[in-house]
């Protein structure tokens, strides 16, 4: 449904008229709507988008038939014992809340009592919530996860007068948020979610049209091979294709050594490392650490396993990196830093000459800036020359004349440079920024749901990303719905990405072997399949078959998942442990 489409439901009339709406789509998307849990984590976030949730509410999920539904009595008891969440109470009326949202709550009802009393962090007992502001941001957040109701349903979770709470949904209808209409056929006035609604609708019109049916973890994982071209049939050739391979990688963290030696060589076929260095001379992308973790301290790690990423230059992130001037460096580093704050952006060259140091020290300083997250180069070779073991390096550097093409120094700001520069409303409210985040996770997956996020931990919280999500699938940019088997919450995807995925299901599976790199975001095991999860190292790999885990090498050992068949035993071990060729 095209957010065009949806603006005629405004008028009361004209949203009275999707009474005739089908049964099954609204059972279908309050089903998807109403969150899952089967962890103390998954209930928090499920308590804290939903506003609150009844206790019958609660036994309600935990008695579901759903294989993945966890006992929510039991998720809710750790959660209090954490301190995360507790129960309000006011008379009969018991319902289950994050801490986040207790401020709300006890604004709404401040005679209410809370079991186990919580002591709200400052973050969020800060603002001083009005009952009826309260009571819309409640409302908001509960008619996001219901489906069409009634003023009366409503009044009654909220324990609340119907008169009073009426007065709410009209300050959200006013907002173009929810809309009003005899939606289920029970003529009475329902209230739903605006883009709840649009999804119902469109179910509704498309009711006679086969809808893709969801798909197994490991045709999910065939579909990312060809999506990310690392299946040999949609692997990639050419330094043009270098743009497209970086526009599905773009924001992933992986370690430094590892970009040039498993992922670009296992979707470029003949990747040579010029194309990465004019892809970055010429200003389209840039790379660097986007922030030091809060646990390295300030202790400097191996440059290899340091994680990198490439980013576009004109895009807005929410993360930003390490300020140099809270994180303690080397007398070497911090030299180097003060001359690249004063001078700007300098070749290698110029910091020896000015700095009095040997080659060997400029280097180990920039190494340890990289590291820190506080200096990038505008070329990828400058990281590459720091990679390359020392014996050797200037035997290299003067054969190629390389020095020069390692390009500049510069610190890395608090924004990369944007042209033209972004609106200033935007760097206060980072809703732009996240919705750039959830473009590039859709580009990089096709399809996104919170466990896929699993594997990126620096991404902003699901929770933040759903709200974006929700208002694209609104906007008739991307489609909402299940499309992954045994994946808890809502999920989203490309329009594009949904037809591959349908076709990938109908392919007959051939025995295709696919091995990938712990540090490559196809490193899924453990997180969208069952097992143990293989750390995020360049050394270690994962070979699917079909895209089953089969195989892990770790710690130099290889392991397979069942006992292999003795006469395949050496092809599958050779699948696993070959890796990528380069130009």
């Amino acid at each position: 449904t095209q957010a065009i489409l949806s603006r005629r439901w405004l008028d009361i009339e004209s949203a009275e008229r999707l009474g005739r709406l089908d049964p099954g789509a609204i059972e279908r998307v309050c089903a998807e709507a109403w969150p899952e849990a089967s962890t103390a984590d998954e209930l928090h976030e499920a308590l804290t988008s939903a506003g609150f949730i009844t206790e019958l509410e609660g036994r309600r999920s935990a008695a579901s038939e759903a294989a993945n539904a966890g006992d929510w009595g039991v998720l809710l008891e750790q959660l209090t014992l954490e301190r995360r969440a507790t129960v309000l109470c006011l008379g009969e009326w018991r319902a289950w809340v994050a801490v986040e949202r207790l401020p709300e709550l006890l604004a709404l009802h401040p005679g209410a009592a809370a079991t186990p009393p919580l002591c709200v962090p400052a973050e969020y007992a800060s603002k001083a919530w009005t009952a009826e502001d309260a009571l819309v941001e409640l409302l908001r957040s509960r008619l996001e996860v219901l489906g069409p109701a009634t003023p009366a349903a409503l009044a009654f979770e909220f324990e609340l007068a119907e008169p009073s709470l009426r007065g709410a949904l009209l300050t959200l209808e006013s907002q173009g948020y929810v809309l009003r209409g005899d939606f289920t056929g029970q003529h009475r006035e329902e209230w739903c979610e605006r883009r709840l609604l649009a999804r119902i609708h469109r179910y509704t019109v498309q009711r006679l049209r086969q809808e893709i049916e969801p798909v197994a973890a490991a045709d999910f994982l065939r579909f990312l091979f060809r999506w990310q071209h690392v299946d040999p049939a949609t692997r990639l050739s050419g330094e043009p294709a270098l743009a497209a391979v970086l526009e599905r990688l773009e924001g992933f963290e992986a370690a430094a050594a590892s970009w040039e030696q498993e992922l670009l060589p296992a979707r470029l076929r003949d990747y040579d490392p010029a194309w990465i260095d004019c892809l970055c001379m010429s200003g389209r992308m840039a790379w660097r650490r986007r922030a030091a973790a809060p646990s390295a301290g300030n202790a400097a790690g191996p440059l290899r396993s340091t994680p990198i990423t490439f980013l576009a230059r004109q895009r807005q992130w929410p993360a930003e990196p390490a300020d140099s001037g809270s994180i303690e460096l080397s007398p070497h580093a911090g030299a180097v830093a003060e001359s690249l704050r004063r001078q700007g952006a300098l070749f290698t060259e110029d910091l020896i000459a000015e700095l009095g140091y040997l080659k060997t020290q400029v280097e180990q300083a920039l190494a340890e800036l990289v590291v820190k997250g506080i200096v990038s180069c505008d070329s990828f070779a400058g990281l590459r020359l720091l990679l390359a073991p020392a014996r050797g390096r200037s035997r290299r550097s003067r054969r190629r004349g390389r020095d020069h093409a390692a390009g500049r120094w510069v610190l890395v700001q608090k924004r990369l440079p944007t042209a033209p520069a972004p609106d200033p409303l935007l760097t206060q409210d980072p809703t732009g920024a996240l919705e750039t985040c959830a473009w590039i996770l859709l580009r990089r997956y096709g399809i996104v749901f919170r466990r896929l996020t699993l594997r990126e931990p620096s991404l902003p919280p699901w929770r933040d990303l759903v709200r974006v999500y929700r208002r694209l699938e609104a906007r008739g940019e991307i489609r909402g719905g299940r499309f992954v088997e045994a994946m808890s919450g809502e999920q989203y995807a490309l329009p594009e990405a949904v037809g591959l995925l349908r076709e990938t299901r109908r392919e007959e599976k051939t025995g295709s072997l696919i091995a990938v790199s712990g540090a490559d975001p196809l490193n899924l095991a453990g997180i969208i399949t069952p097992g143990e999860r293989v750390p995020a190292l360049t050394s270690y790999r994962i070979l699917y078959l079909d895209g089953q885990p089969i195989a892990t090498l770790q710690k130099k050992a290889v392991q397979f998942a069942t006992a292999p068949d003795p006469a395949n035993a050496w092809e599958l071990r050779n699948a696993l442990i070959r890796r990528p060729t380069a130009a």
